[in-house]
């Protein structure tokens, strides 16, 4: 296997270093703009994967990784911990404008992109993937970069909130009271109620009222058996629907939250399409506005508390973007926030096709390249502002918030 000498030149999509030797892109994880490293490469058609042999000159970039995991465990839950705060923003900077220019063929200022307040123990959801053994042994953890197929036992995640982990602790503890398989997941999400535990696999759980009384700071207790759908086992709470999604990051949350709705005022609209709308966080008060809101989510429970607090004249639909989007259209503003797989292709050639065209549309994307993708397909709109925010220290994702307004308007 070829060795080379290699000078990191950035921080790719992934959060990986990189570097060239001749011809070839090289991939460096766990390396840093400006280290000088020896890298063994793996050599594939047009790029190589570089693992990092000796650092002969580190960048000024670098620290010392506080957690143990990130080091002895290759945990691949974080990928930047070895850069130092500022680096990791700046890194940022240059992935979001990379994509867009790579992908989207958008020409872009490397965007402002907000920091965290806090850069540890933000997290208020942790995933674990739980194994056991023959001899009955279960390893609770998470998987190395390099090998995502092995799980090691976690014993602590200096970027997840320190409640989380008393109740993953109580979990770990409640292992005679698992599902009876050899592979599951397992979620803890701090709620308003307390704290939410959502296990994943298996077909029956015979044993679970005694793994919930064994886990008592757990509020609510939801599973989802192999192939089937999630539902509430118990709970201590009167509050149905605790584990549904929320921000896991929830001062950096509450910012892109605030930066949002001033972007859709903006524009003054009097007709709003909020697209993968949730519980209607932002659909909501654009409604008690005064704006004729309608709200599309697939997930029926959300779209039914959204519904309870919209005031008449605005509505929330329990369907899929793709199949309900259209009939939403016409609309001053459209906001979309999809999933990391971003838009369906047919939502955005709907609105690359709107007439009249919204005024603007504001797309929240927690993947810079699928950003990049759905911008290219929608060529009409304008990048009329750009802005990022740091939710998930530690890691290579970062939220942005893109501004467009068709060209029409612009000119």
């Amino acid at each position: 296997m070829t060795v080379a000498e290699v000078t990191i030149e950035r921080i790719a999509a992934g959060g990986d270093g990189i570097a060239r030797h001749g011809e070839l892109v090289v991939f460096v994880p766990r390396s840093a703009p400006g280290d000088r490293a020896r890298v063994r490469l793996d050599v594939r058609k047009r790029f190589a994967r570089g693992t990092i042999e000796e650092l002969v000159h580190p960048s000024a970039q670098r620290v010392d990784p506080p957690c143990p995991h990130y080091v002895n465990d290759r945990c691949g839950g974080c990928q930047l911990q070895h850069l130092d705060y500022a680096a990791q923003v700046e890194a940022k900077r240059g992935i979001i404008r990379d994509s867009l220019a790579r992908i989207g063929k958008r020409d872009v200022e490397l965007p402002t992109v907000t920091p965290a307040g806090r850069p540890w123990r933000y997290r208020r959801k942790l995933t674990l993937a739980m194994r056991r053994a023959r001899s009955g042994a279960w390893t609770i953890g998470l998987h190395p970069f390099d090998n995502p197929g092995r799980v090691f036992q976690l014993h602590d995640c200096p970027i997840t909130d320190e409640r989380v982990l008393d109740v993953w602790r109580q979990v770990m503890a409640a292992h005679a009271h698992f599902p009876p398989s050899d592979e599951l997941r397992c979620a803890v999400q701090i709620t308003t109620d307390g704290a939410a535990v959502v296990m994943e696999g298996a077909t029956g759980w015979p044993t679970r009222r005694a793994f919930f009384e064994a886990v008592p700071l757990a509020t609510s207790l939801w599973w989802r058996p192999a192939n089937r759908g999630r539902m509430l086992v118990a709970e201590r709470t009167t509050s149905a629907g605790a584990a549904s999604f929320l921000q896991v990051n929830a001062e950096m949350g509450d910012a892109l939250h605030a930066y949002v709705l001033e972007r859709a005022r903006a524009h003054a609209p009097a007709s709003v399409v909020d697209a993968y709308a949730g519980t209607g966080a932002t659909a909501i008060p654009l409604a008690r506005d005064g704006a004729r809101v309608t709200a599309i989510e697939l997930d029926r429970d959300a779209v039914a508390r959204c519904a309870a607090q919209l005031p008449p004249g605005s509505r929330a639909i329990a369907a899929r973007v793709e199949d309900a989007i259209a009939a939403a259209l016409p609309a001053d503003v459209v906001l979309i926030n999809p999933p990391r797989t971003g838009v369906h292709e047919s939502v955005a050639q709907m609105l690359e096709a709107a007439a009249p065209a919204p005024r603007a549309l504001i797309y929240v994307s927690c993947d810079p390249a699928t950003l990049g993708r759905d911008l290219a397909r929608m060529p009409r709109y304008r990048i009329a502002s750009l802005r990022a925010f740091d939710l998930f220290p530690q890691t290579a994702h970062v939220e942005t918030v893109c501004e467009l307004i068709p060209e029409e308007r612009a000119a």
